[in-house]
C-alpha cells in the first residue's frame, strides 16, 4: 500500500477505483468504455432467455432509464444514472407466489421446485 507521508506522520494514500456503471438489464457493473459494448450483447442475451420461459413467466423488454443530469463541469450525474440502473435491473425480477422471495424468472422455476408454504404451529 502507497503511503503519503507528512513531516508530522504518514496516511495510507487513497486509491480511486475507475468511474463504472451499473447495466439496465442485468445490473452488473462495467466501465464506462465496456458499458457500450456491454449492452446490446446483454439485451440480446435477455431476449434469448426471455423467449425460453413459460409465456406466463414472460417479461416486457426493459428500458433504458433516461437520466438527463448534468452536472456544473457538464459531465453526466453517474450516481443518478447508477441509481436509476439497479432501480430498472431490479423490477426485472419476479416475485415467488408462496415466500414472496424474488428472482430472475428464469431462477423462479428452479425455486418454487422446493418451496414450500410455511406450516402454522
Amino acid at each position: 500500500m502507497a503511503l503519503r507521508c507528512t513531516k508530522r506522520n504518514c496516511k495510507p494514500a487513497m486509491i480511486r477505483r475507475p468511474p463504472t456503471i451499473i447495466c439496465y438489464i442485468c445490473g452488473r457493473e462495467y466501465g464506462t468504455k465496456s458499458i457500450a459494448i456491454h449492452e446490446p450483447q446483454c439485451l440480446k442475451k435477455w431476449h434469448n432467455e426471455n423467449n425460453l420461459l413459460p409465456k406466463e413467466l414472460r417479461r416486457s423488454e426493459p428500458k433504458k432509464p433516461e437520466v438527463r443530469t448534468i452536472t456544473a463541469k457538464g459531465f453526466y450525474d453517474l450516481d443518478a444514472l447508477n441509481e436509476a440502473a439497479w432501480t430498472s435491473a431490479l423490477s426485472q425480477l419476479v416475485p415467488c407466489n408462496i415466500c414472496g422471495r424474488t428472482f430472475l424468472p428464469d431462477r423462479l422455476i428452479v425455486h418454487q421446485r422446493s418451496c414450500k408454504p410455511k406450516v402454522a404451529k
